[in-house]
């Protein structure tokens, strides 16, 4: 099903700096309000790194906003359920179905879909909606002079630079690593410690039958690591991701020496899972050895506006941690949210780009703030060992007895039309019961600043 399209943005001429899943969505979401929509990327096609995506109902409904949920749906996997397990025995500890219940109180299904797959699909449908697409071009910078911004262009394999070009405002959807971030905050990633190998192969071929029938995302957790398992594309590929925390790193950072540059590496990946059960440690051998993902985030920040007419989304203002899988829908969020606010002001004939940027960040810098902060906290909670592992396990059995909704509903039930961040930015913060709690690299530089020695540091 199409969506219609509409004109409020008609006249509004956008450029979007990064072809990944939030720049696409971002070009989709604007083509569909009639703006007139360039988007650059550097690289010479589309693409996504890594396999397995999964998107919660709050991803799932704007899909079906911009028309692509059967496509989607057609593309991908619903899976039945999610179901943690502890990853020294085994044992199910927390199974959330994705049932009727569910799909009527999130107003929509649970997906996993390949990467590359939701962005073919964003891609293509941002293209019939009539923005348009520019490969092997990189955005440089850009100036704002007030009534519009000055965009420089060059070309990817030379770096020759192009004509610049004119716009009414620039999103940078240019990643981690965002050139536009810099006009806000001179800030760095910061490593978790933890690494990911992934790996997908045929269900066809599986001898397993529990592993070929696999209808669910099914992930072991803890000591110090995780595993993770769903079908993709209807069913055919099976997804897996195995994380763990890398030894040599975190000897570096207590010590306070230089870490490796190889941190993660394959040596690590082989001694990383020999306590774990064998349902996990049976599974490594699909693993792909010749790249590992080494997991960092950045710290939140409170504004995404470079300039008025000049703002930052996606992994240019929140990289996440993986936990709480809605990197990607944080970003479609962002492009929906954009959309949304500039064609509500064109509607009403009060079109005033500085107004809309600083409403947009305040509506969605808080949200975002809540997913990465929070996203650290359940990382951390996965690979508890110890006592700490068996009140874990405890928690999670009690959630499954009284009803785990109450956790997840801020997550999952979001629209952006409410307003609610903005009308209410304390919904940002952690809740009451675990303000307190201290990120665990956070607790060690601390600890090392106070003059701690290695041998002394709580970790």
């Amino acid at each position: 099903m199409s969506p219609q399209k509409t004109n409020e943005l008609a006249g509004q001429k956008i450029i979007i700096s990064g072809g990944g899943i939030g720049g696409a969505s971002g070009a989709l979401a604007l083509a569909l309000r009639g703006a007139d929509v360039t988007l650059y990327e550097r690289h010479y096609e589309f693409r996504e790194v890594g396999a397995g995506l999964q998107i919660g109902p709050h991803g799932v409904k704007m899909l079906e906003k911009w028309g692509l949920k059967e496509k989607v749906v057609a593309g991908g996997f619903l899976p039945e359920r999610m179901q943690f397990r502890d990853g020294v025995t085994s044992e199910p500890i927390l199974t959330m179905n994705f049932d009727e219940e569910f799909i009527e109180r999130y107003g929509a299904e649970y997906l996993v879909i390949h990467r590359s797959d939701l962005l073919n699909l964003l891609v293509e449908a941002a293209k019939e909606a009539g923005a348009n697409l520019v490969n092997g071009t990189m955005v440089t910078g850009a100036d704002d002079h007030g009534d519009g911004v000055t965009v420089h262009l060059a070309d990817f394999d030379t770096e020759k630079p192009y004509d610049d070009v004119e716009c009414d405002m620039l999103i940078g959807f240019d990643g981690t690593h965002s050139i536009f971030r810099k006009l806000i905050v001179e800030d760095d990633p910061v490593p978790s410690a933890y690494v990911a190998y992934r790996g997908t192969s045929k269900i066809a071929e599986e001898p397993d039958p529990e592993v070929a029938n696999l209808k669910d995302v099914r992930g072991h957790i803890g000591p110090r690591c995780h595993f993770i398992q769903y079908p993709l594309r209807g069913g055919e590929l099976l997804n897996q991701v195995a994380v763990f925390q890398s030894p040599r790193y975190l000897d570096a950072l207590t010590n306070g020496t230089e870490v490796p540059e190889d941190w993660g590496n394959n040596e690590e990946f082989k001694n990383a899972f020999g306590h774990t059960h064998d349902n996990v440690k049976g599974r490594l051998k699909n693993m792909w050895l010749d790249t590992w993902w080494q997991m960092a985030d950045r710290e939140p920040i409170k504004n995404w506006v470079a300039s008025d007419r000049i703002i930052v989304m996606g992994d240019a203002a929140h990289p996440p941690l993986q936990y709480l899988a809605s990197g990607a829908v944080m970003a479609m969020e962002d492009s929906e949210c954009l959309a949304l606010f500039a064609s509500e002001a064109a509607a009403k004939g009060e079109l005033n780009w500085p107004e809309v940027l600083r409403e947009v960040s305040a509506e969605r810098a808080p949200r975002c703030e809540r997913i990465q902060t929070t996203g650290r906290f359940w990382g951390e909670l996965w690979h508890v060992d110890g006592i700490s592992r068996l009140i874990r396990n405890e928690l999670f059995r009690e959630a499954e007895r009284t009803g785990w909704f109450i956790y997840a509903d801020w997550l999952w039930d979001y629209d952006a039309s409410r307003r609610e961040y903005l009308n209410d930015p304390s919904k940002g913060q952690l809740p009451e019961e675990i303000r307190e709690w201290e990120y665990n690299l956070h607790k060690i530089a601390r600890q090392r600043d106070e003059g701690k020695s290695a041998n002394e540091l709580t970790i």
